[in-house]
């Protein structure tokens, strides 16, 4: 069973950045596409960004474009969300996950079969 653990949330101020990981657990980590997602209060659970198996390949929902960096270290089993320049309109729970596929054109929950618990990420002005 592939275990997730998601950390590194917290309050930030508008402008600033917050650094989240997800350690991965249970099985080979390289196997995987990792991604991440994010819901806020009332919304559906949303892409924002993901990261082919060895790390060549990374993708993003447009609102995080040039702001998020996602990694991974697969020496770590850890997969990172660097966000710099954070605005009142990222607040949400961000949760990380896994995917036995290709990160190309993953943007939906269900491509995604392994999630953690998530990790707050709360922005204020």
């Amino acid at each position: 069973q592939v275990q997730l653990v998601e950390s590194g949330g917290g309050l930030v101020q508008a402008g600033g950045s917050l650094r989240l990981s997800c350690a991965v657990s249970g099985h080979t980590f390289s196997m995987y596409a990792m991604g991440w997602f994010r819901q806020a209060p009332g919304k559906e659970r949303e892409f924002v960004a993901a990261v082919s198996r060895i790390g060549g390949s990374t993708y993003y929902t447009d609102s995080v474009e040039g702001r998020f960096t996602i990694s991974r270290d697969n020496a770590k089993n850890t997969v990172y969300l660097q966000m710099d320049s954070l605005k009142v309109d990222d607040t949400a729970v961000y949760y990380c996950a896994a995917r036995n596929g290709a990160a190309r054109g993953a943007t939906l929950p269900a491509d995604f079969a392994y999630w953690g618990q998530g990790t707050q990420v709360t922005v204020s002005s």
